[in-house]
């Protein structure tokens, strides 16, 4: 039940997130399908592949293999935005996508990489733009 409660939250935190991001988006028609990531639909979601450290390396890379994982991993069209090797937990990959394909990037994980993997996810949003310009107007006061 746990893991549903969790993609609950994350849902309803994307939502939320959007909806303060944009004031268009509520008028405007949701990306369908393939959409490209834009500035009113674009999330970044940080992903942890914790690694199953009780199994060796070359066991895990033979699952991922079996099921297809990076065949499959990451979906056409999702932006791999950073890829590392965390040493200690396993790999960290922040990816760009619309929010509409949240759905099928973690059906994705689900199929392919648990197993070799303990996933955490993290949405998030660009704030880069709105911190930099607020800098800038404290620093100009």
């Amino acid at each position: 039940m746990r893991p549903y409660r969790l993609a609950a939250t994350i849902i309803a935190l994307l939502v939320s997130a959007l909806a303060l991001t944009s004031t268009t988006t509520a008028q405007t028609t949701p990306p369908q399908g393939n959409a490209a990531p834009t500035a009113d639909n674009a999330v970044l979601l940080t992903v942890f592949f914790k690694h199953d450290q009780s199994r060796p390396l070359h066991e895990l890379n033979a699952q991922l293999e079996k099921q297809g994982f990076y065949k499959a991993f990451p979906p056409a069209g999702v932006e791999v935005v950073s890829w590392y090797v965390m040493m200690g937990i396993g790999q960290v990959i922040t990816l760009r996508l619309p929010a509409s394909r949240l759905r099928e990037v973690n059906r994705v994980i689900e199929d392919t990489a648990w197993g070799s993997y303990r996933t955490e996810f993290y949405p998030t949003y660009d704030y880069k733009a709105v911190g930099l310009t607020q800098h800038e107007k404290a620093a100009a006061n």
